[in-house]
């Protein structure tokens, strides 16, 4: 059966995003959870240690405190206060860190650093997935065992002011609250306004136990600027004043005989050097915590804060209001607020946290009994029921002492070593359906490769013998053997595996495709041999070829190395520098050294009569010294992008251009250059669109500005520094109005050139606006400072395409794979990496009032993938306007997008799979899966536009 190039890379991108969908499935883990699914209670909590005693004590210790505030404070880094500035910017907690009767430590949360999950970390003391950045966008209520559930439960009395994550993960669970939306980041002002004004009411009264207060402010302001902003300090002062306001009440509330208050100051996650979270580094994982409370003994001067889990702050409060600890918490009691109580209260707490460490350990590792941890905890329980013996036997010796501190000791050692296995044990893998994913994903891929000659040949076309196989007896036997081996796994499986829970309908769809699959590959192994194996290949490679090959294949195999992941920028910014001194040895080699051959190389290499009769001498001058100034021209924009933003993980944290605009002293500057961008952008898109698509632009362009402005970025000439900022609303729906209209006109000539009339130029015109409206879209999204990469990017496709890709003839293979790499590099240029904290998550709310999800995810999306999916638009209306060339350019190009996408993918999939139970594939390797995951799927949706120009050209092939 003979299937078009690009409807056969349409259907093997479109199958292999489902395989990475099931691969995705087993991979993303489910955190550990005890397998009981009743939740702790008092009336299970175990006895006191006893040696030699017949009947043990279950007395609990009193708790600690009566009231407890909980002031978290979004994306607060530890330097904010702890650090040189912090007198600065947190003066009075400053204060009650150095002088007051207060316990201080830096907190690290553990990757995803996003909020949803980290406030399960908080309540529950479980580590989440990163399957849990996905269900950030739309919280379920949380059902596992948590210390707010513990606490409704218990009768305490919870109120709750602020980001309404909490209220739809915890519904019904407050007395009172009141939810501020958290993914409006463009508002940093009303959004703690709305929690402190129910301060002064609720501090004032008596029916209430547990207030928690979330505080977004700061983590808006991170996100529209960064940790730099001038926006940081008042907004940490007014943070400080509200602590100050919290903490005065509280001691004025305070009676004689009565348990002590406890305030908790912390943060959910940091913050990175660009604002965003979402990664691992210091200042991301590394949050402030710090505890307040007259049971503490007053500090006399500053002290270095220690080092504790943020997953610690659970067991100590559930233990500190009297509560049981939540089965599923890997965390353990903070020591330093059990310092002023009884040694046989800290005891009997360590005791509770061990135990409750011991049993989660016993359900989440199969040989429990050889971890150190767990050894060492029953050593402690054994010497604490012997200290509890001489105890109550009214022993008040010295010896007596000491033998408590060593046991105090020996639990902390086997607290510390539970929790430690515990936390490396992240999850349990769906193994099965990882493999079942990654089957689908390497056949798919193996099928490309073998049809690489046939789809890159001059029909364009590839022969599957798909009727051949359907009605071979190899296929039936393959189907009943993949059959026996789905029922033999989903019936001795000791946990539940998602492909087994699929219909039988399904799962026999997917028995026959992959059985197909396979003989599909057999037959085609027999027929040609693969490109590898075929002698008989007619391919000459160039040495553009080569390199072209080696980087592609360089950069997959280079995905086995974190470093890599993390630092894969470079990796591109060297192939895109070698690339631009390949073509320039090729132009060189065109204009000088091969006009001094003869006979037919020259014909084949140099403009033909026709050519230079139609063009004067001198232009052909001019086009030589263009041609020959493209490629170092390409060197130097790319030189300095890359100085425009500083990605990665390692130097991430240096200064950059992007810094030094983004200062208020320099604003003027930023101006002027995104003023000039703006007008470089206009005539470099509108010299191909109609008159009223040109309007259009130019409106919205100057409507970006008009955004920029309002916003505070840029400003106008007659415009004050000083003026107050807006949320730039009006000027952004005015530039989107534009966007639709330019987007409209391109698709109603679009539709006439496929629908109406064949007519080629009308249908190049459609694409180049539809890619006008897109690039007007971007302007909006990108920040100021990121306009030059914009403005380059569309530099260098005008000069590459009219003077390197048609004057050298490059085939729609070689246009194809140097659009991949320059879409990869402006990924990275813009100031992307594989680290979810550099996704902007503000240009979400671009033109809106209040936070609608799908608008929402759609700009973020397209602000973070701008590059790539630039060059790849490009490319569909390079190859569509070339029609000098065959029309199975167009094919070939989709099946080398294809081809691009799908090796880097599947040998993704190997990686991850094989390193599954490494700790650090979290923080590197599965936002890079993500990250792959979206890159194939916008190349499917690029290959389905490939078949859809195809099919225009086939009426006028015939």
């Amino acid at each position: 059966m003979k299937v078009r190039s690009s409807v056969f890379a349409s259907f093997i991108l479109i199958s292999e995003v489902i395989g990475i969908a099931l691969f995705l499935r087993g991979f993303f883990p489910v955190p550990v959870k005890s397998s009981l699914s009743a939740k702790n209670r008092l009336s299970d909590l175990p006895a006191e240690p006893l040696t030699g005693g017949s009947v043990n004590s279950s007395r609990l210790p009193q708790p600690l405190f009566k009231r407890v505030v909980i002031m978290l404070v979004d994306a607060l880094r530890e330097d904010f206060v702890f650090g040189p500035n912090g007198r600065m910017y947190m003066p009075y907690t400053r204060h009650v860190v150095e002088r007051g009767s207060s316990n201080s430590f830096v907190a690290k949360a553990r990757p995803p650093t996003v909020t949803m999950p980290r406030i399960k970390a908080l309540t529950t003391g479980s580590i989440p997935g990163f399957i849990d950045v996905v269900m950030n966008l739309n919280s379920p209520a949380l059902l596992e065992d948590n210390l707010i559930w513990q606490a409704k439960t218990a009768g305490k009395r919870i109120v709750f002011y602020g980001d309404d994550t909490w209220v739809r993960l915890f519904p019904k669970h407050f007395m009172e609250y009141d939810g501020t939306t958290s993914f409006f980041v463009s508002d940093y002002t009303e959004v703690d306004n709305n929690v402190t004004r129910h301060l002064d009411s609720t501090l004032k009264r008596d029916d209430w136990d547990i207030l928690i207060l979330h505080y977004l402010g700061l983590d808006h302001i991170g996100h529209i600027s960064g940790p730099h902003s001038s926006l940081i300090q008042p907004k940490l002062l007014e943070m400080d004043d509200i602590l100050k306001k919290i903490h005065s009440a509280l001691i004025s509330k305070e009676a004689e005989g009565s348990l002590p208050y406890l305030l908790v100051l912390c943060g959910d996650h940091g913050m990175s050097e660009t604002g965003s979270h979402g990664g691992s580094s210091e200042p991301e994982v590394n949050t402030p915590l710090v505890l307040i409370s007259p049971a503490f003994k007053r500090k006399v001067g500053m002290e270095k804060p220690g080092v504790v889990e943020q997953v610690d702050l659970t067991p100590t409060l559930a233990l500190g209001l009297g509560l049981p600890i939540s089965q599923n918490s890997v965390g353990r009691l903070i020591p330093g607020v059990l310092d002023e109580t009884s040694l046989r209260d800290q005891l009997r707490f360590l005791h509770l946290n061990g135990h409750q460490l011991s049993c989660l350990l016993k359900d989440s590792i199969l040989n429990y009994e050889k971890e150190a941890g767990f050894e060492q905890f029953r050593v402690a329980e054994k010497a604490h029921g012997s200290w509890m013996k001489l105890y109550l036997e009214g022993n008040t010796s010295e010896v007596l002492t000491n033998m408590g501190k060593k046991v105090l000791k020996q639990y902390l050692e086997a607290l510390a070593a539970m929790s430690s296995a515990l936390s490396k044990q992240l999850g349990k893998y769906d193994l099965y359906s990882m493999i079942a994913g990654m089957v689908f994903v390497f056949q798919l891929l193996l099928v490309l490769l073998l049809a690489m000659p046939e789809a890159l040949s001059g029909e364009a076309a590839v022969d599957l013998p798909v009727l051949s196989v359907l009605l071979s007896l190899p296929f039936y036997l393959l189907c009943l053997l993949l059959a026996s081996v789905h029922v033999l796994v989903c019936t001795s499986a000791e946990s539940s595996c998602y492909f087994c829970s699929l219909s039988w309908g399904l799962v026999f769809a997917a028995v026959a495709f992959s059985s197909a699959m396979f003989c599909i590959l057999v037959s085609m192994a027999e027929s040609n041999g693969g490109p590898l194996l075929n002698s008989g290949s007619e391919w000459s490679l160039s040495e553009l070829d080569v390199l072209l090959l080696a980087g592609t294949v360089g950069h997959t195999l280079s995905l086995a190395a974190s470093s890599f992941v993390e630092e894969e920028h470079q990796t591109w910014y060297f192939l895109l520098n070698t690339l631009c001194l390949a073509v320039f040895q090729d132009v060189c080699r065109k204009y000088f050294r091969e006009q001094r051959g003869s006979g037919d190389e020259e014909d084949h290499i140099l403009p033909s009569k026709d050519y230079h009769s139609a063009h004067p001498k001198a232009e052909i001058f001019s086009e030589k010294w263009l041609a020959l100034a493209t490629p170092p021209f390409t060197l130097l924009c790319c030189r300095l992008l890359r100085s425009l933003n500083q990605t990665g993980v390692q130097w991430a944290h240096l200064p950059d251009v992007g810094h030094w605009l983004n200062s208020s002293e320099h604003r003027t500057v930023l101006s002027l250059l995104a003023a000039f961008c703006l007008v470089l952008i206009y005539l470099l898109v509108q010299r191909r669109c109609s008159w009223v698509s040109k309007v259009a632009l130019a409106l919205g362009l100057l409507g970006v500005y008009s955004y920029r402005a309002a916003v505070g970025n840029v400003l106008f000439p007659w415009q004050h520094s000083s003026r107050a900022t807006s949320k730039g609303t009006v000027e952004a729906r005015f530039v989107y109005v534009f966007v639709l209209g330019i987007l409209f006109t391109g698709s109603k000539d679009l539709l006439r050139s496929q629908i109406i009339t064949a007519d080629a130029k009308l249908k190049s015109r459609g694409l180049w606006e539809i890619y006008s409206g897109l690039v007007l879209l971007v302007s909006l999204l990108f920040r100021a400072h990121n306009l030059p990469v914009l403005c380059c990017c569309l530099l260098i496709q005008t000069l590459m395409a009219q003077f390197i890709w048609k004057r050298l003839h490059y085939d729609a293979a070689q246009t194809t794979i140097m659009h991949y790499w320059f879409g990869q590099a402006f990924f990275y240029f813009q100031g992307n990496s594989n680290n979810i904290a550099t996704v902007d998550i503000s240009v979400g709310f671009v033109g809106l009032e209040s936070y609608v999800e799908a608008p929402a995810i759609f700009l973020t999306a397209l602000s973070t993938y701008a590059g790539p999916l630039l060059w790849v638009c490009h490319l569909v209306c390079y190859l569509s306007s070339e029609r000098d060339r065959s029309p199975v350019a167009v094919g070939h190009g989709c099946y080398c997008l294809a081809l691009l996408r799908s090796v880097p993918a599947a040998a993704y999939i190997v990686l991850v799979t094989v390193l599954r139970y490494h700790l650090f594939i979290w923080s590197v390797f599965s936002p890079k899966l993500l990250y792959e995951s979206m890159h194939l799927l916008l190349t499917a949706g690029v290959c389905l536009i490939f078949n859809t120009m195809e099919q225009s050209h086939s009426p006028s092939k015939s």
